[in-house]
């Protein structure tokens, strides 16, 4: 998963700080309401999508991960086991030193 974060954040946020979207003056009031509402819409369900993009992204990353270490732990098991079993056969060998 490779993505610009600045790039994501412009688009998440362009637009509000700088106190949203202007209209011309040569527009009744009504059209430029719906305008501005028309043009914030299509902002908002691009915001939206995006974050579900990057939600999905997340949670690809997030269960590769959780697999790498269930992966993981289990060769600590087992390489728990081959060294306890390694320790058993030297200490049976300091064992027979000894005798």
């Amino acid at each position: 998963m490779h993505w610009d974060v600045r790039n994501n954040r412009a688009a998440l946020f362009d637009g509000i700080e700088e106190g949203g979207i202007r209209a011309s003056s040569s527009y009744s009031s009504h059209e430029i309401d719906e305008q501005d509402n028309e043009r914030a819409l299509e902002g908002l369900e691009d915001r939206v999508s995006l974050l579900k993009r990057l939600s999905g992204d997340i949670n690809e990353e997030v269960d590769s991960h959780n697999l790498m270490l269930d992966r993981m732990g289990n060769d600590m098991d087992s390489s728990r086991g081959v060294l306890s079993g390694t320790m058993d056969r030297f200490k049976m060998v300091i064992l027979l030193r000894w005798i």
